[in-house]
């Protein structure tokens, strides 16, 4: 029991944090804040600056929410940062819900609202922008939160987010907000040592991670329409002290599904190992960790299932209900139940509301299609109708004429069902509405691809992946761990749901050891994709001067990795020059200089190995050339073994591979014969005539022409060999041949001047004085290991020098380019005129930008054409993506030659730098923006474009957005086409979205 003196100092301590802005905070929330949310706003109200890591859904938004408050109330600005408009948008109405739309504004590429008000919810990019370009509305800046802040990684956009945490004035407190990375501690390193007093002064930046998901979250597998939980704990008490392993009925099940099929995870090369062992590191709790009671632990009170009473069955242990059994009619070929019975199965669980991510648009969109095929309703008709007037409310702004061609009336219907689709190609205004009714719990089943992840605030019951593979831009990948854990995060509301569930759908291929590593994983480190570009280097040198600028650079997140990996490569390079110092003093010789004669003596072994390859890569193309020259019937000698002595050459239907022959052995076999069954080139024995009617696959056809081969040649004919080189028939290789072989060259080395090298050489050695030595051998030992040795140390330091001030290097580089096309002074250290035009540039394509401007490529283009013309600069196509060959105007079509001749100059003068080069121009949506510009209906603008309507209002606000820059950085003439273009291309569907 305390005492008196301590109770009345308890009751100070909470009356003091009661009376502080913290303590009212946490006050006015209604809910009881978690121990890392409490460290994290007494941080914030210190003057800290604060990096929180945590799972998805565990609440790291109140930390940011609390920066916003406490800026309202010390009566100081704070911004908050997202790397999307979609949650720029939802942030904004949050904040406005909060504290009113007087004191908050959103600026985004297309809405600008309030934009001075105390609290401004914005992209990344617009602070960036807003720094470089000084703007007045940083004044009085206090906060600023960088929400999904491991964004940074992004290869595309992640380099913003480092520009703005190393610009920001040291006043501004920055709040970093990310999911759970493995290296938080090492970002926070690096946030102190440029946001605060020193890498050692934790104050300066608090770190807090937290591991523990709310919501704990259960991993299952769906094998046909049955439910198995992916892990089991064996022994122990049942919920604690015991083995934890894939669940062995699924095993057994997948099993039996697989032998249904005539398919095995073996026939796909899988590794077999121990039967429902468990490959690499499980956590036995937290976000993503297995079950570790069977039934019940981590359900809250009394096992309930948060507001819905249609709870799973309680006896969960290891399978749900299976009253569908496999090979039910309607589960599709290979076991995989369909997405209807999917979505029936949840909802018979009480497992919904679900988000299903298929990673394609067009199966988002054919998972609404077949829900609706199938009569499927989630909510009461009543609920629908409602919906319908809503959405009706929402959609009023679009042209009717335009609602036919974005599928306004299935989406509509399965939105009174209760389901729909949400991908980035949707109308920006479809998806929102999504967003709002799922958050809402009026749609119980969404199916997206994986965009929605990323930060958007739809948080689900339930989360199902249907595959393990995804496009990733470039190929399909398998999902990474962290992309798994940011998925099936969504699972499991707060406040709503006492557990999440994540469930991968079996199907062939599929291996459930597999599925349980990326459940398991718990290594996500963040890596920073910075490097500077064009558009930023003249932004530092006009700010900071080239000097300072350089400085700058050297303390991002890129360089504080870079150098962090150094010091462990330094350190081995020390360790390994004071080995070679030992191995020099180990080979030392009386006789003479040891060192000099290993020097001799590993020259020699080089370069004999090095003539050695040479002779195998010449003989090897000897055979390819022999190979690729044999003709239909010709009868080759072969190099024993059990395919026969000789073999004639077949007729191949369709075309064959390089350096590849079919052939029918002696034995009457049929063979692939390549470069790799050849010791030496090929000898012909003789020539055979081929019916033209023989069937290889026919074993009486093999059998008779065997025979026949066997018949007409019976010996080889002596001394001929092929000679790939002159093409015909010779004799044995004599020493003129190898003469001749040997007198190429390679790399500028004849062979000739090898082998008198390696007669030099040879020479030395044995004149050598330690080559008498009687410990010789003894000494080429040790001399050996300190050459071994030196090569690995050399292969360290080159990477040492590699990585050392990397940023900086690259800066320079782009410095100089900049100095030679004329944005730079001669000397670099000033931005010239057209420099100053190149800082309001801030596409990927800058530099093609500001050489157009430069050039007046646009000076002569209407409007439409200008908007044309622009559009290739920010358009990538997708894989899917039909690519429009037409172009709109004869204007269009010159100009865009002229920017694709500019992006060609440019390409090639990077590279002359040392610089990576940007991607190609894309004209595929030329004709499309042209007609929309011009006014054309949207009907007429997609038809036959491939495009669909989502993607084509998304890439018309990228051609705004890039429009407005042009209209700021160029001459008045063009700048007034520019602001004209946005206006025509600003209209309809387009301008829909933005918020009033």
């Amino acid at each position: 029991m305390s005492s008196p003196a301590e109770r009345y100092a308890m009751s100070r301590a909470r009356a003091a944090w009661e009376s502080s802005p913290a303590g009212r905070f946490a006050t006015s929330l209604g809910f009881e804040l978690d121990p890392f949310q409490l460290d994290a706003i007494r941080a914030v109200q210190g003057g800290s600056g604060v990096l929180v890591a945590a799972p998805t859904g565990a609440g790291k938004t109140v930390v940011g929410e609390f920066a916003v408050a406490l800026a309202l109330e010390t009566g100081r600005k704070a911004f908050y940062t997202t790397p999307i408009k979609a949650l720029s948008n939802q942030k904004y109405h949050d904040l406005v819900a909060r504290h009113g739309s007087a004191n908050v504004g959103l600026l985004t590429g297309d809405a600008s609202i309030n934009g001075e008000a105390p609290v401004v919810v914005m992209t990344t990019e617009v602070l960036r922008n807003m720094m470089y370009a000084a703007s007045p509305t940083l004044e009085g800046l206090g906060f600023v939160v960088m929400d999904e802040v491991h964004y940074l990684a992004d290869r595309f956009r992640g380099a913003v987010w480092e520009e703005v945490i190393i610009h920001l004035p040291p006043s501004v407190q920055v709040i970093s907000l990310s999911a759970t990375v493995s290296n938080a501690e090492e970002f926070g390193d690096w946030l102190r040592s440029v946001r605060g007093r020193g890498e050692d002064d934790a104050d300066s930046m608090a770190v807090i991670v937290a591991e523990h998901r709310p919501v704990p979250l259960w991993q299952h597998m769906m094998v046909g329409t049955r439910m198995f939980d992916l892990f089991v704990t064996e022994g122990g008490d049942g919920r604690r002290d015991g083995t934890t392993r894939v669940n062995p009925e699924l095993l057994d099940r997948i099993s039996q599904a697989e032998r249904s099929t005539g398919w095995s995870r073996e026939d796909a090369g899988a590794p077999r190992g121990r039967r429902g062992a468990v490959r690499g590191r499980y956590a036995t709790h937290g976000p993503a960790g297995p079950r570790r009671g069977g039934r019940g632990e981590g359900r809250g009170e009394g096992g309930r299932r948060g507001r819905d009473d249609r709870g799973p069955r309680e006896d969960r242990g290891r399978r749900y209900d299976d009253a569908v059994p496999f090979g039910e009619r309607g589960v599709l070929p290979g076991g995989v139940a369909s997405r209807a019975q999917v979505i029936d199965r949840l909802d018979r669980e009480g497992l919904l509301p679900a988000i299903t991510f298929i990673f394609s648009r067009a199966g988002c969109d054919s998972a609404v299609q077949q829900l609706l095929g199938r009569g499927t309703r989630l909510i009461p008709e009543e609920e629908g109708r409602r919906i319908r007037d809503r959405v009706a409310r929402r959609a009023a702004e679009v042209d009717p004429a335009d609602l036919g061609v974005l599928g306004y009336h299935d989406f509509v219907e399965g939105l009174t069902r209760g389901f729909a689709a949400h991908h980035a190609g949707m109308l920006p205004l479809f998806r929102e509405t999504v967003e709002e009714l799922f958050t809402e719990g009026r749609v119980r089943a969404v199916f997206a691809t994986e965009t929605l992840a990323l930060g958007i605030n739809m948080p689900a019951r339930t989360v199902v992946l249907e595959k393990l593979v995804k496009f990733n831009g470039e190929t399909h990948a398998p999902v990474t761990p962290a992309e798994y854990t940011q998925l099936t995060g969504r699972a499991g509301r707060r406040g709503i749901d006492v557990e999440g569930h994540g469930v991968v759908l079996w199907r062939r291929g599929v291996d459930p050891m597999e599925v349980a590593g990326l459940a398991s994983t718990r290594t996500y480190p963040l890596r920073s994709s910075f490097r500077p570009s064009s558009n930023m280097a003249v932004n530092l040198v006009a700010q900071y001067g080239r000097e300072r600028a350089h400085e700058l650079l050297q303390s991002s997140f890129a360089q504080f990795q870079a150098d962090r990996s150094v010091v462990g490569l330094a350190t081995r390079v020390k360790e390994n020059l004071r080995a070679l110092d030992g191995y020099a003093e180990a080979m030392s010789c009386d006789r003479g200089d040891f060192r000099e004669y290993g020097r001799l003596r590993h020259e020699l072994s080089e370069l004999e190995k090095k003539q050695a390859r040479r002779r195998q890569a010449q003989r090897r193309a000897d055979i390819g050339e022999a190979l690729d020259e044999l003709s239909i019937g010709d009868v080759i000698q072969l190099e024993g073994g059990r395919k026969g002595t000789m073999a004639v050459v077949l007729p191949v239907k369709g075309n064959r591979s390089a350096f590849e022959r079919t052939v029918l052995t002696s034995n009457g076999s049929v063979q692939q014969l390549t470069i790799a069954g050849f010791r030496d080139v090929p000898e012909v024995i003789g020539t055979l005539k081929v019916p033209g009617h023989f069937n290889a696959r026919s074993p009486k056809a093999r059998k008779d022409l065997a025979a026949a081969m066997r018949e007409k040649v019976r010996e080889p004919m002596p001394g001929r060999r092929y000679d790939a080189r002159a093409g015909s028939a010779r004799g044995g290789t004599d020493g003129a041949g190898r003469a001749d072989a040997d007198a190429r060259s390679d790399g500028g080395t004849p062979y000739r001047s090898a082998e008198a090298r390696v007669d030099d050489l040879r020479r030395q050695l044995t004149a050598h004085p330690s080559h008498a030595c009687p410990d010789r051998e003894e000494h080429a030992r040790w001399a050996a290991r300190w050459w071994q040795l030196r090569k690995e140390t050399d292969d360290l330091q080159r990477r040492v020098a590699e990585r050392t001030n990397t940023v900086a290097k690259t800066f320079e580089r782009i410095c100089d380019l900049l100095s030679e096309l004329g944005y730079l002074t001669p000397d670099g250290q000033e931005v010239t005129l057209e420099g100053q035009r190149l800082r309001r540039i801030y596409t990927e394509l800058d530099l093609v930008v500001a050489e157009a401007l430069r050039r007046g490529s646009w000076d002569r283009l209407a409007p439409a054409d200008l908007a044309a013309a622009v559009s290739a600069l920010v358009h990538e196509s997708r894989g899917d993506e039909l690519v429009d060959p037409r172009m709109p105007t004869v204007d269009v079509e010159e100009v865009i030659g002229e920017m694709g001749a500019i992006w060609r100059e440019v390409t090639s003068l990077k590279s002359a730098h040392d610089l990576e080069g940007d991607r190609e121009l894309d004209a595929g949506i030329a004709w499309m923006v042209h007609r929309w510009a011009s006014g054309r209906g949207l009907d007429e603008v997609l038809r036959d474009g491939g495009m669909s309507a989502g993607d084509f209002v998304r890439r018309c606000k990228q051609v705004v957005d890039l429009l407005g820059q042009v209209a700021q950085a160029a001459e008045p003439s063009v700048a007034r086409t520019a602001r004209r273009a946005s206006d025509a291309v600003m209209r309809g569907v387009v301008a829909a979205d933005r918020l009033d």
